[in-house]
């Protein structure tokens, strides 16, 4: 079971590839703009490092958002030809799911804490959820607008663990409650859908190829530059 494995949701452009749920190698960069010119050439790189071919693949997994518009197309759209040239199966893993599972993979959280990973929408808007430290949803996606209040409950029982980079917006506006710590550093990658991955895998738990779009969750908006 190898699986090729492509997160572009946010700054980050990561490819990855894993072998019966272990990663053999990946390839990233967290710089702006870049995906649609460098994400063929490092699923190449990958390729010839594990010295394996296109064919070798037999699957494609993608995290499907939310997160960028324009980074998700590029990723959907390029695993989306990659199934239809190979003939192989599509995988879609939400985007804030395998950031859990990054956290989670990575060790020593303590069983009460939750989990919740922010993606950068605008102003103090971020895409969020809220996991327990298994990776069970406790709160679904939402675009949500951060202020004072914000998991205010949540935070009188547990303390809650905020990543990605949505989070280092909100930390003046939730740091003084105690029970809110922040990762700083957290970086998108594709090795974050390997567990998840290789789960579906398993199951049969595929999307349809032709007619799979990324979760937007937010129309896009096309904005003027100012005179």
């Amino acid at each position: 079971m190898t699986i090729l494995q492509i997160e572009t949701a946010t700054t980050v452009c990561s490819v990855a590839l894993a072998k019966d749920g272990a990663v053999l190698g990946y390839k990233q960069l967290d710089e702006r703009n870049i995906h649609a010119e460098i994400i063929t050439l490092f699923i190449e790189e990958l390729l010839v490092i594990a010295h394996m071919s296109y064919t070798d693949i037999d699957a494609v997994a993608v995290s499907s958002g939310p997160g960028s518009y324009t980074g998700l197309r590029i990723g959907v759209s390029t695993a989306k030809g990659l199934c239809f040239a190979l003939d192989k199966p599509l995988i879609a893993i939400e985007t804030l799911a395998s950031m859990a599972y990054g956290i989670i993979a990575g060790g020593n959280i303590d069983s009460q804490t939750l989990l919740c990973p922010m993606i950068d929408a605008r102003r103090m808007e971020v895409y969020t959820a809220l996991f327990d430290a298994a990776g069970n949803v406790i709160k679904p996606t939402a675009a949500e607008i951060i202020d004072e209040q914000s998991f205010n409950e949540q935070l009188k029982n547990n303390k809650i663990l905020f990543f990605g980079d949505g989070a280092e917006k909100c930390r003046e506006t939730l740091s003084p409650n105690p029970n809110a710590q922040f990762v700083s550093g957290f970086v998108n990658s594709a090795t974050y859908l390997t567990q998840k991955a290789a789960e579906k895998f398993a199951k049969s738990d595929f999307v349809d190829v032709a007619y799979f779009e990324p979760y937007y969750l937010k129309d896009f908006l096309v904005t003027q530059k100012k005179a």
